[in-house]
């Protein structure tokens, strides 16, 4: 009976020292001083909206090439497209190029297209690119709240993260994490 008063105190305690950090992270983030600095308050009532799922169309989506030159992602229609987002300092993600580089080589001019979408530097892709070449197209992205990764249904923020989208442009797949060797034709073809 005396551990009883014992843990309710010791509840009560944490729960203040929660509220306190709570207050504290709140001010961090109105300022921009803390580690959260740019955080909204409330959240973005269209961002659930702009989060795209399995069935809906695949957004609007226009992001530069490593030139500069702008892509369109609807001139994908008319094949399916596996856009796999990545970057070059995300481990899973560089492992799983080669296998990505050898399934696209491999769908020929009727198969799946492969389209690779870098939430990095121009930098960082060129001289990823020049170490471990892939034949297929690479657009860059921002990282954000709201970046194309998101908008494709990443609401994790974590990657790789990989979409199937059909001939009709549809989002039909959607994938978070790298695939394992010889695991991209199954699922690409829906097994």
């Amino acid at each position: 009976m005396k551990l009883r008063p014992a843990l309710l105190w010791t509840a009560v305690l944490a729960g203040g020292l929660g509220l306190w950090a709570g207050q504290q992270l709140d001010t961090s983030s109105e300022e921009g001083s803390g580690s959260f600095s740019g955080a909204e308050k409330e959240p973005d009532p269209t961002s659930k909206a702009a989060t795209a799922g399995i069935g809906n169309p695949l957004p609007p989506i226009v992001l530069p090439d490593l030139s500069g030159a702008p892509v369109d992602l609807q001139r994908f229609r008319g094949r399916p497209l596996l856009i796999n987002v990545w970057a070059s300092w995300c481990a899973p993600c560089v492992e799983e190029m080669p296998e990505l580089a050898h399934f696209a080589a491999a769908q020929g001019d009727q198969g799946v297209q492969v389209l690779g979408l870098a939430l990095d530097t121009a930098e960082g892709v060129q001289d990823f690119l020049r170490r471990v070449p892939v034949d297929y197209p690479i657009v860059l992205e921002t990282p954000g709240p709201a970046d194309a990764s998101v908008r494709l249904g990443n609401t994790q923020g974590l990657l790789p993260y990989t979409v199937l989208v059909d001939a009709q442009g549809r989002i039909v797949r959607q994938k978070l994490g790298p695939f394992a060797k010889g695991e991209i034709e199954g699922w690409a073809s829906g097994g």
